[in-house]
């Protein structure tokens, strides 16, 4: 219900009546935890005398309200706070009939899960939690899978300073998560450190009420989400108890006061904050009341580990006004808890107020101020574990964060999936979006050596499916070195083992500190991006060839001019110059102005595309419009949302200048005859692979560049061309240009772009055919990239 997209069209009455149903699901799967836990405790404390779930509320039970609390009070007195508290108060108030009916239904699910030997997966519940949160699509908080948090939890704590077999050692570490969820990442990191102990011969109980007092820290703006925190850590040891636990609940949107509070966030303005609940036992707090519990310290430089996969959703600085959509979700994470629209601008304000001098970018999203705060409380030689979207490897609005790396951080792993399909591109659940695990050592004094480790790229051909796949993985990574660099040539990379089958590879790479960016991610044939690596360079270096070919290449902005986002022109903001029309421009009319706006398939099979737009100044607006009408329309417009297993181009070209819209936005170059050299260029093969290698390929089957990152596009350098190729490459295009080219993604077998290829390679560019043929080898590569085909099948 959660995801149903009709539910943006639902009445208002209709809206709550979901959302009760939620949150009475919600309730439900707390019970039903309270439930499983019942009858572990039940067994760990026999002396105890606490009755079974089936004593309490199985289908032959009386007074089952009754028999519940009292049952839970009298483990509320061993401890469980965190378990058995929240669902008391569920009990305590609904009517006696409807309580022993719920009892009664989630005490047979509960004993048909221990029937099916369940009973021990300590994040069931937290899974099946993660499908019924109302909130999810306003805060974009995603489920991180058993698997991956396994994955990312091992690779983590190996790179911990530690000695595992020193108790006291361990005890004083300290551990958090500023978005912990349901707690997923902190069990993995649980398992991991008690699994080490245990190998040096101690026995991990001993640790149990330290890791649960001390050592471990879990935020989040769910209560019910930290509650089940500590329950999932508590089931580690069920028979052992502890007095304190610091998994909290943070006080999110308008507070009592009037004040408005962003959850773990507010910890960039002060060490110490007040917390909403606490997931521990009031009455044995010093007062006795609970009041010391309602503060929380966390010490900038203090931690040893952070670990996280926080919130992706972009935010903004204000209400989008005109933009507006009727979805609730378009107003950003600040619209979770039913939160008015004044509210949401006063947490933006205040995310900007705390996030002013972090690595924060607001078109990176909520996500990058959780890195900030990681790295302000994350202490020198601590280690950074992050889950973050695939827009971090490449986009300029995280170019902060990877400077930040680049300069602060050691040891920097980042692991990516290089798989096809809709849900298997991420580490974490319930999205289609790619993302990425980082992680890295802060620098400290006292590590020099390793001050100037390379970048090691991890691209794994599929998501571990299993927990001993992620394992086996993890320990691949960690035992073996990685040999190969992206600067090396196309020999490939280290290859990573499981058993007898190879589930991906790893290369280095020198990330440059002063304009980081992470290509080599997501990609399953490493011998692809040294090409293209090469190729940025200024070098033709192919896969199996020994010489080496110059070709001159440079950065976009070299030769030509990137032209305005397209609300400058329509607007939002206003006033705006143009409005659009629903007429299509026709050849020789003289009203309007002419625009590419959006895709169209079928029509951008070939070189040459028509306008599909008419544009109008808006009333006072006459003058501005022409003005920008003269300094941005154009025949050159490059496809910044390329579908690369549906559409053809990467540049389109139009017979007389025109504005460039959403999909295809103007480009401009110093010599109005280079407009024909670069659509020659941008689609052939390696001006494909040179666009995709230089965009961000976060959904499967898709690249996506900006504006601004259209500015450092690697292209075919005209200024070194002679006058007679520049002559040439008009004679070639009008020669292609009623050519129909089949869809990027079968580059390979098309044999219009195949005799592109030979044009501009062999008769353009000079170079002879055995370089034409290991170019057509190379797009043979290209278009087996997950991330070209995006599991889309081939024509037979």
């Amino acid at each position: 219900l959660t995801e149903d997209p009709k539910a943006k069209d639902l009445s208002e009455y209709e809206r709550r009546k979901l959302k009760r149903t939620q949150t009475g699901r919600i309730a439900g799967a707390i019970l039903a935890n309270a439930l499983l836990f019942q009858e572990r405790i039940a067994a760990a404390y026999i002396d105890k005398n606490i009755p079974t779930i089936s004593e309490t509320g199985g289908r032959f039970a009386e007074n089952r309200k009754d028999k519940a609390l009292k049952a839970w009070a009298d483990i509320l007195k061993i401890n469980y706070w965190p378990i058995f508290d929240a669902g008391s108060e569920i009990i305590r108030i609904l009517p006696a009939y409807k309580a022993s009916e719920v009892l009664r239904i989630l005490t047979a699910a509960a004993e048909r899960i221990q029937e099916q030997g369940l009973l021990y997966e300590n994040d069931l519940t937290g899974h099946v939690f993660q499908n019924l949160i109302v909130d999810r699509k306003y805060l974009a908080a995603f489920y991180t899978l058993p698997t991956s948090a396994a994955l990312l939890a091992r690779l983590a704590v190996s790179k911990m300073d530690v000695d595992w077999s020193d108790a006291d050692a361990i005890r004083q570490l300290k551990i958090a998560d500023f978005a912990c969820g349901t707690g997923a990442l902190l069990s993995a990191v649980y398992d991991q450190i008690t699994n080490r102990y245990e190998r040096t011969g101690g026995n991990p109980a001993d640790l149990h009420k330290d890791l649960m007092e001390k050592v471990f820290h879990g935020f989040d703006v769910v209560h019910y989400a930290t509650c089940l925190t500590a329950s999932i850590l508590s089931g580690k040891q069920p028979g052992i108890t502890y007095d304190d636990t610091w998994f909290c609940t943070m006080p999110y949107g308008r507070q009592k006061d009037k004040a408005v509070k962003i959850g773990s966030l507010e910890f960039l303005d002060k060490a110490e904050q007040r917390i909403l609940f606490h997931t521990g036992d009031p009455a044995k707090s010093p007062s006795g009341k609970g009041e010391d519990r309602r503060r929380v310290e966390v010490s900038n430089n203090s931690l040893d580990l952070v670990i996280m996969n926080p919130p992706f959703r972009r935010t903004a600085t204000k209400v989008q006004g005109k933009e507006k959509r009727k979805d609730e979700s378009a107003r950003g994470p600040f619209a979770s808890f039913g939160s008015d629209e004044e509210t949401q601008k006063e947490m933006s304000e205040r995310m900007s107020e705390l996030t002013k001098d972090a690595c924060y970018g607001v078109g990176a999203g909520i996500a990058s101020a959780f890195a900030a705060i990681a790295n302000k409380k994350l202490k020198p030689n601590g280690v950074l574990a992050l889950v973050l979207p695939m827009t971090a490897s490449m986009g300029s609005s995280w170019q902060k964060f990877r400077t930040l790396l680049a300069k602060e951080y050691t040891e920097v792993e980042v692991v990516s999936l290089a798989d096809a399909g809709c849900y298997d591109v991420a580490f974490s659940a319930f999205t289609s979006m790619a993302d990425c695990l980082i992680i890295a050592r802060k620098k400290s004094a006292s590590i020099p050596s390793r001050s100037d480790s390379q970048t090691r790229f991890i691209s794994l051909r599929r998501r571990p499916f299993k927990l001993s796949a992620a394992g086996e993985i993890a320990r691949e990574l960690i035992a073996k070195e990685t040999k190969r660099g992206l600067e090396d040539g196309p020999f490939g990379g280290t290859d990573i083992d499981c058993g007898h089958e190879k589930m991906g590879e790893t290369i280095l790479a020198n990330v440059d500190k002063t304009n980081p960016t992470w290509n080599p991610i997501r990609v399953r044939d490493f011998e692809l991006i040294q090409t293209a690596y090469q190729l940025t360079q200024g070098k033709l270096r192919l896969p199996r060839r020994e010489e080496e070919q110059l070709l001159p290449i440079t950065a976009f902005s070299n030769v030509g001019r990137t032209r305005p986002h397209h609300r400058i022109l329509i607007g939002p903001p206003t006033p705006a110059p143009f409005y659009q029309t629903k007429s299509t421009p026709q050849p020789n009319e003289d009203d309007g102005y002419p625009a590419l706006w959006n895709h169209n398939c079928e029509q951008e099979r070939y070189l040459t595309c028509h306008p599909d737009r008419k544009l109008k100044a808006e009333k006072g607006q006459e003058a501005r419009a022409n003005a920008l009408w003269n300094r941005i329309a154009g025949r050159c417009h490059m496809n910044v949302e390329f579908r690369l297993n549906s559409q053809s181009l990467t540049v389109a070209f139009t017979e007389a200048p025109c504005i460039g819209g959403t999909a295809w936005p103007n480009v401009n170059f110093t010599k109005k005859s280079w407009d024909y050299a670069f659509s020659l260029w941008g689609n052939s093969t390696l001006g494909l692979i040179l666009f995709w290698w230089h965009g961000n390929r976060q959904q499967s089957g898709r690249v996506r560049i900006t504006v601004t990152t259209l500015k450092t596009l690697p292209i075919l350098d005209f200024r070194a061309l002679s006058e007679e190729q520049i002559k040439q490459a008009k004679d070639i295009f009008n020669e292609f240009k009623d050519k129909r080219f089949a869809p990027a993604y079968v580059a390979d077998i098309d044999k219009t772009r195949a005799l592109l290829d030979e044009r501009v390679i062999c008769d353009w560019l000079g170079f002879d055919k055995t370089i034409y043929q290991a170019v057509r080898q190379l797009a043979s590569k290209w278009c087996a990239e997950p991330s070209v085909h995006g599991g889309k099948a081939r024509p037979q």
